[in-house]
């Protein structure tokens, strides 16, 4: 017969910790059903109350993409031949579209989620994943977009698209680790999402998204522009797709970068994670 000692439930102690909070896994799979509703709600929202919806991430990159024709073939004169440029070009958006709407949308998750990260103990961690988990959304609808003018114009993926898959989660990975940090930054210094756009502009000229890369293989240039990490992964996915030459040094340098973004941008955030509520 158990005691009247043995029969009282356990006395739970809670103390402040100390020093970042590292994410916990099982907390994050206990609130997996809060991950899908975000995910789910961020892609409903954004074509809610607009006539064409969803035509509205086919149109983007299609128009970025005539637009980009014109100005580099016609005007720049670039040449990529023998690949088409409007199929170089799209290669170069669909990844450079997930990354850039993924930074944008996972740095003012935060900002946006003030009940959620005020009201609610859920891991705030979540929200910058949810929104960066959203844009892939777009980046399959301009892949298929991609497959559909690559059979127009008489191509079909070689055998090099079955490293697609991974080398987005590798963008994954580094889209999620700046969210990361801009997220618990954009919470204490609202400059940051004033910034944002611009920078994000910026960001783009400086990555091979609509041009080739044509700096020598061991120039100056070339170390600068591998300290970019899209740098290695737009060419490494662009040989995907299109079997161009392989990034080698760049793409190593690119997963060198993305490693240590990711690292600093958990990092960061388990040491704000503390006062963000307080902050916001």
């Amino acid at each position: 017969m158990a005691t009247l000692e043995s029969a009282q439930p356990a006395t739970i102690v809670i103390r402040p910790t100390h020093g970042p909070i590292p994410p916990r896994i099982g907390e994050l799979w206990a609130y997996r059903e809060l991950f899908v509703f975000l995910v789910w709600r961020d892609i409903k929202v954004r074509y809610a109350q607009t006539v064409l919806g969803a035509i509205w991430t086919v149109f983007q990159p299609l128009a970025m993409m005539g637009v980009y024709t014109y100005a580099f073939t016609q005007l720049a004169r670039i040449n990529t031949a023998p690949i088409p440029y409007a199929l170089y070009a799209l290669s170069g958006l669909a990844l450079w579209t997930f990354v850039s709407r993924g930074v944008f949308q996972g740095t003012n998750s935060l900002v946006s989620e003030i009940a959620l990260v005020t009201k609610t103990p859920s891991p705030r961690i979540l929200i910058p994943m949810a929104g960066v988990t959203s844009m892939l959304v777009d980046f399959v609808i301009t892949l298929i977009l991609f497959l559909v003018f690559d059979g127009i114009y008489g191509r079909v993926p070689s055998w090099q698209f079955v490293f697609v898959v991974p080398l987005l989660g590798l963008a994954f990975v580094l889209t999620f680790g700046i969210s990361l940090l801009l997220s618990a930054a954009n919470v204490r210094y609202r400059d940051i999402g004033q910034a944002l756009p611009f920078t994000i502009q910026l960001w783009f000229f400086l990555s091979p998204v609509a041009f080739p890369l044509l700096t020598p293989g061991h120039s100056w240039e070339t170390y600068i522009q591998a300290l970019n990490p899209l740098v290695g992964l737009i060419l490494a996915f662009r040989w995907s797709l299109l079997g161009t030459a392989p990034p080698h040094g760049l793409f190593v340098v690119a997963l060198i970068m993305t490693a240590v973004i990711f690292f600093v941008g958990v990092s960061y955030f388990s040491r704000a994670d503390r006062t963000i509520a307080d902050d916001v």
